[in-house]
């Protein structure tokens, strides 16, 4: 087998219910325009120099690059650089939202010494029908992938991390990189900034949000 083994894509920007989210922002609220949808979210933080605030929450799909299978034996978090918290102001992307969506995932401590992911089940519907989280070992092909969701959290720290998926296939194994286009994921805890939401009434931003 020559070439990549698994191929893969992610998207960093996905918020708890489709809209349960804040960004740290190191503008004042006159100079932030009001939040975007989920869809725009990369956009939108992109253009307001925006750092998760808290918890990044992470959807990788990964899958066989070839015709072999490939079994995926286990996912790490690789924290590489840990700072004081920023001190910026949080935007919440909504003054509360709720939905009965728990999507089973991965959810890792940042601010742990070793940041371990650990499954955790989810529910459709409150107390309705289980959604159990991925065990691994996984074997994957190029169609039947695995979907990995990662819910990281920090209070603490700024952190920079990328996850590293563990993986054999015959008599080869190795190590994936999962990452933000290149460059490290990046969460920061809240610091000392003020909370602000977003007033759709009047609008503009407010305080408490």
């Amino acid at each position: 087998m020559s070439g990549a083994v698994l191929a893969w894509t992610a998207a960093s920007h996905v918020w708890q219910q489709g809209c349960g989210h804040s960004y740290l922002v190191d503008r004042e609220p006159s100079r932030v325009p009001p939040p975007p949808v989920e869809q725009d979210a990369p956009g939108w933080a992109s253009a307001q120099g925006a750092v998760h605030g808290g918890e990044t929450v992470v959807e990788a799909t990964v899958r066989a690059a070839g015709a072999e299978p490939v079994v995926v034996e286990d996912v790490y978090v690789r924290v590489t650089d840990r700072r004081a918290p920023l001190g910026w102001p949080a935007y919440a992307m909504s003054n509360g939202c709720g939905g009965a969506l728990t999507p089973a995932a991965f959810t890792v401590d940042l601010d742990a010494a070793r940041p371990v992911p650990r499954p955790r089940d989810g529910y459709d519907g409150e107390g309705g029908t289980p959604l159990p989280a991925t065990r691994l070992p996984y074997q994957v092909t190029a169609d039947e992938p695995l979907v990995l969701r990662v819910e990281a959290g920090t209070e603490r720290y700024d952190c920079d991390w990328h996850l590293e998926v563990r993986w054999s296939s015959g008599g080869r194994s190795g190590t994936l990189r999962i990452d933000d286009g290149g460059e490290p994921f990046r969460t920061s805890g809240g610091g000392e900034g003020e909370a602000y939401g977003y007033d759709w009434t009047d609008g503009g931003w407010r305080t408490g949000g």
